[in-house]
């Protein structure tokens, strides 16, 4: 089987190309060409590199392979990212980009919910980068992704330090429920399972088992995530603003 062609393109007009990208809905990125020259952009970049890791992976991106998806020298991307850990911290601030909301809903728990999910859905979409991107240095979509909690957060009596355990704790929760997502389902070996469930060893597990697989709620992500805002510090700190 092939393997998927990214999605950028750009075509030799027989002058230095021109670049242009616009951002779907689902956050995928696309190159068409202007008519009028647009330059290289430290942005562009980070949204090419996206691209490539989301179709070959995060082990794929480098600069000579971006260089290669755009038709240009390998050095031209120097000037706008000048190093690895650079295109990582630019890749980080663009998928933080994604997290931000255009405005929050009213009352700290639905704004708290909203945030969650939206960051959420961006490590569903970009998986590979739970781990890659964990050495990236706060960016400035990272400050503004911060801010946007704290806002959410301001119209409660939580103190910093409680109003910070609780962001913690939300992102505990968001990145491992993503991370879980993002692997796939380990093989059963019903046979054996079976035989050790007869030796009687196993009696809670033969219990809940016994009759076979057992359906797991579809919506733990919005159940756990309600269950964690209202239990995680005391609602009498939280005082509601809707």
């Amino acid at each position: 089987m092939t393997k998927p062609q990214c999605c950028w393109s750009v075509v030799d007009i027989g002058t230095a190309p021109a670049f242009s990208y616009i951002v779907r809905k689902d956050y995928r990125y696309t190159v068409r060409m202007s008519t009028k020259k647009t330059p290289l952009s430290r942005e562009l970049i980070a949204a090419v590199a996206l691209d490539i890791a989301d179709i070959e992976g995060f082990e794929a991106v480098s600069m000579r392979r971006i260089a290669q998806q755009m038709n240009i020298g390998t050095m031209s991307l120097y000037h706008y990212i000048s190093s690895k850990d650079e295109l990582i911290a630019a890749m980080d601030d663009a998928l933080m980009g994604e997290a931000l909301l255009e405005t929050l809903p009213k009352g700290w728990e639905r704004a708290m919910m909203e945030i969650a999910r939206r960051t959420h859905a961006v490590f569903i979409r970009h998986p590979w980068a739970l781990v890659a991107m964990s050495s990236a240095p706060p960016g400035l979509n990272t400050m503004r992704h911060v801010e946007q909690c704290l806002e959410a957060l301001a119209g409660t009596a939580l103190t910093t330090g409680q109003k910070l355990t609780l962001l913690a704790m939300v992102d505990d929760f968001v990145f491992g429920h993503a991370l879980r997502a993002s692997v796939s389902e380990a093989t059963i070996d019903h046979e054996f399972a079976a035989a050790q469930l007869a030796t009687g060893a196993f009696p809670r597990l033969a219990q809940a088992y016994g009759g076979g697989d057992v359906a797991v709620g579809k919506d733990r992500f919005e159940s756990g995530l309600r269950a964690l805002l209202a239990t995680a510090l005391p609602k009498a700190a939280a005082k509601r603003t809707r």
